[in-house]
């Protein structure tokens, strides 16, 4: 495949196998403290009494994945094991929750739904209000509170008719808004949300369709932003790195290392280590992988171990690539379920060992099946049978 970065190491041809990884640490059970001091107790006003989260059907644990497999080999949603949900409508933020479940949300629509390892029917759990989806915008990304189990609470990026902004809520409560006034343009939106190991929340803007605006140190576009679950910023910030063009996904190494996929509005893409202060845009920062741009639409990342797992909706697949200890790429990344369900976006790694995968092929550049839009939830590559998960 070609697929070499600007710092790829060139070994083409080097061992073409990839471990299977073993997660790093759980976010979702982080807990960790930010540093901030609540001003007061956090209420939010009730709309309505919340749904319950169901656990997976039965008694058992969520059950393990299946090794990648052709579509129709068992039965699932659509006869194929390696689909958890179908009929979404493009699906872009997930979250795994403690119970081993997942929360999608639909860009198209603001839908919120519970998505079941075990096959069982995805439920509507809540419609975030005043979603506007005109252009690119919409339900853009989510996470979830690094005290989840104390408070409930999932935190979205989302665009409105006058700009993007980070909301927080229980599920079936009411949207209070964390980080307003990020700027909301017809393309190139931004999106990506993560929770760093120390709480800190970073949040990924686009340049709206104005690259001056990703340079300007006043702006909040075409930055990645750090602020606490309040909305305060981080250390120096709001602004953490700036010169982005759309941040569509961040994720966070077992290093503690933060990273995010841009979008490039032509060209090849890039996967970015961010550090504080960073410019990322012409003349700075080298990115750590660059993606030619038929092969692209970086969508989604996760990180387990030394291995990077990036979403690619032109290149319908999930390109996989190593790093070395200096976040080197070791080899040329390697495609993975290339062409078997489409555009594929975001990315996220549960405690098993699986990824779960959405697909976009219900957001107007791709090519929808009777079933679209899909969550996968399969195996990464192994490198042999006796891997451990």
């Amino acid at each position: 495949m070609a697929g070499v970065g600007r710092r790829t190491t060139g070994r083409a041809g080097a061992r073409r196998a990839w471990l299977a990884p073993a997660l790093a640490g759980c976010l979702l059970a982080a807990g960790c403290s930010s540093g901030y001091q609540p001003a007061g107790p956090f209420r939010d006003r009730p709309e309505g009494p919340p749904p319950q989260v169901a656990p997976p059907s039965g008694t058992a644990p969520a059950p393990a994945p299946g090794d990648p497999a052709e579509p129709g080999s068992n039965p699932g949603p659509g006869g194929d094991p390696n689909v958890v949900a179908t009929d979404l409508t493009v699906p872009t933020g997930l979250v795994v929750l403690p119970d081993g479940t997942a929360v999608v949300g639909e860009r198209e629509t603001g839908r919120l739904l519970q998505v079941f390892p075990d096959r069982s029917p995805a439920r509507e759990l809540m419609t975030l209000p005043g979603v506007d989806t005109t252009g690119e915008g919409g339900l853009l990304g989510l996470a979830l509170s690094p005290t989840f189990l104390q408070d409930g609470l999932l935190y979205a990026y989302l665009s409105t008719p006058t700009d993007n902004r980070v909301v927080r809520f229980p599920l079936g409560g009411t949207p209070n808004p964390v980080l307003t006034g990020i700027p909301r343009g017809e393309v190139r939106n931004g999106g990506g949300l993560v929770f760093g190991p120390d709480g800190t929340l970073y949040v990924g803007t686009g340049d709206t369709g104005n690259p001056a605006l990703a340079a300007d140190p006043a702006s909040l576009a075409g930055k990645v932003l750090a602020i606490d679950v309040f909305g305060q910023p981080v250390g120096d910030g709001p602004v953490f790195t700036r010169g982005h063009t759309d941040v569509t996904a961040l994720c966070v190494g077992g290093d503690e290392q933060l990273y995010a996929t841009d979008d490039l509005a032509t060209g090849p893409d890039e996967f970015d280590a961010l550090a504080a202060g960073g410019d990322h845009g012409p003349g700075g920062r080298s990115p750590v992988l660059e993606v030619p741009e038929a092969e692209a639409g970086l969508g989604g990342c996760a990180v387990s171990g030394p291995y990077v797992f990036l979403g690619a909706r032109t290149g319908e697949q999930v390109l996989v690539v190593e790093l070395d200890g200096r976040r080197d790429p070791v080899a040329e990344p390697e495609g993975f379920l290339t062409g078997q369900y489409g555009r594929l976006r975001t990315v996220v790694i549960d405690p098993a060992g699986a990824l779960w995968i959405t697909t976009s092929n219900e957001d107007g550049a791709g090519t929808p099946a009777d079933d679209d839009d899909r969550v996968l939830r399969v195996l990464p590559p192994s490198s042999d049978a006796d891997s451990p998960l």
